[in-house]
């Protein structure tokens, strides 16, 4: 496998700290606006979204949640041996709120399909927008795309992104793997 670094340390920072900024200038004091982080690689990305905000606006409690989608999927069914789900923790109402989905990567859309089915079992947002820290822009199956994206890359099918989190006990770091030829 050869491996390309998109992102890392410093850089994942400045990105994160850009797209708060960028969630300011359209949410201001996130009254009316909520996070949500899609389980299970989102909701790294969310935490990290949160405590910048809230270390930028001062004494404002933004809230977020994590919403796993495992039953959602359209392909969950396909997968081999017994699917396991994560719990959604999501203890607010998000009827007639703003609603920031965010995700670590955007490849298909599909995750972001079924995160849209699976919000409405905690009300009818006002408004839905998507939050990625890289956009695999030509891939998609769906007519998706992001209102805040944190990196583009232009990537094959057979390529991955891998996103890796120092609270997990990594670096905080993204990688292009590919084949070697």
């Amino acid at each position: 496998m050869q491996k390309k670094t998109l992102l890392d340390g410093q850089k994942i920072q400045i990105t994160i700290k850009r797209l708060c900024h960028q969630l300011i200038e359209n949410h201001d004091d996130f009254a009316n606006t909520v996070l949500i982080g899609i389980q299970p690689r989102g909701i790294f990305l969310a935490d990290r979204i949160q405590q910048e905000l809230q270390a930028i606006l001062k004494k404002k409690k933004i809230l977020k949640g994590n919403l796993d989608i495992t039953f959602f999927r359209d392909d969950f069914r396909r997968k081999d041996g017994l699917v396991t789900a994560s719990s959604n923790s999501i203890d607010f109402i998000i009827e007639g709120k703003k609603v920031i989905l965010i995700d670590d990567v955007l490849w298909t859309g599909r995750t972001i399909r079924a995160a849209l089915d699976a919000l409405l079992a905690y009300g009818r947002p006002e408004k839905v927008e998507l939050l990625v820290l890289i956009d695999r822009r030509f891939s998609r199956h769906l007519p998706i795309e992001p209102d805040y994206i944190g990196h583009q890359v232009d990537s094959l099918n057979s390529q991955q992104v891998k996103v890796t989190w120092a609270t997990e006990g990594a670096e905080d770091k993204v990688i292009l793997l590919s084949e070697k030829q």
